[in-house]
Formats: structure tokens, sequence, C-alpha cells
């Protein structure tokens, strides 16, 4: 199958470093950064956790989903994606058009990112449960869609670096016709 490799997704939980690792990408490879969530925040006007809490969990993820759309008309491009992307069909649907990188990360890992970096808990509880079982429940209940969403699955846990690295040389590979 051949991929158009003009866009590269990163997806995984909240913390697993998505928006550091694929602002890196980008300028390792001069492409265009965008973090899907900080669209969604310019185009609600106001912090997620506000657009939630008036307008509910569905309408979010509408939103969420047309701007997945929307960035996926562009070219050159790596995109952040918001932890819950993979809930919806049709985004998962998008991503496998392009390159997709699952940065799967443990739970131990994510919940100190998370307690450490409170900019990370700007979305709302899933479930109202303490962190470290919301995390782990969450994760749970995704883990098959990351996976199965993925062009490559590498560890969020790496440095950023490293991980940097080795996605540029996975989409370098895949990009000459030498890689899946």
């Amino acid at each position: 199958m051949e991929l158009p490799l003009s866009k590269i997704y990163l997806i995984g939980p909240r913390a697993c470093g998505k928006t550091t690792v694929g602002r890196a990408v980008a300028k390792t490879l001069q492409f265009d950064f965008y973090d899907s969530d900080a669209v969604i925040l310019e185009k609600a006007g106001c912090e997620i956790s506000t657009f939630v809490e008036y307008n509910g969990w569905d309408a979010f993820r509408d939103l969420e989903t047309k701007v997945l759309k929307f960035l996926s008309k562009l070219d050159n491009v790596v995109v952040s994606c918001g932890g819950g992307i993979v809930v919806r069909t049709e985004n998962i649907e998008i991503l496998k058009e392009g390159f997709t990188v699952y940065l799967k990360t443990d739970v131990d890992t994510l919940v100190q990112r998370l307690s450490v970096n409170p900019e990370h808990g700007q979305r709302p509880s899933l479930t109202g449960k303490p962190l470290a079982e919301e995390v782990r429940e969450v994760l749970e209940e995704r883990e098959s869609l990351y996976s199965d969403s993925a062009t490559v699955i590498v560890s969020g846990a790496d440095s950023i670096k490293g991980l940097s690295a080795g996605i540029v040389k996975e989409f370098n590979l895949i990009e000459n016709g030498d890689g899946k």
C-alpha cells in the first residue's frame, strides 16, 4: 500500500510526549507542526475543559474530528493528536492515510508526567476517578485502537532525541520504498 507520506500523525494518551516529539520531528524534516488540541482551543475560543463543560464530550469529539479533517488536507505536516482521537472510526480512517506513530507509554510514566505538569491536565477527567486509576482504565480501553491505527509503535519513555531520530528513520525508510 502506498502511503501519502507528507503527513505524520502522533497518537497516544495524554502526556506520552506527542507534542514535544512532534516538534522535534517537524524541525528535522522541515515540516510544519500542528498540535490538534491547540487548533481546537483556537476554534473553540476557550479551554477544552470549559468547552466540554458547556457543550459535552460529543460536541468536543465533533470539533476534534473537524480539526483532524482540516489538518489532513495539509501537506508536509506533523500533527500531535489528542489522546482520544482514536475513539471515532472516521478519525482512525484519516490516521491510516498518513504515517501514524503510536508513542506507547506505561501507566506509571504517564501518571508521573501528568502529576508534574498540570498543563497536561487541561482536559476534564474522563472518569472522575483518581489519576492513576483513570490513566490505567483509559489506556486499557484505547490500547488496541492506538496499536491498530499506527504505522509504527515506539516507546514514549525513550529520550526526545532518540524518539524523533527513530521516527524520522522509519518515515524515510517507508518514503524511500524500503519499509512496510
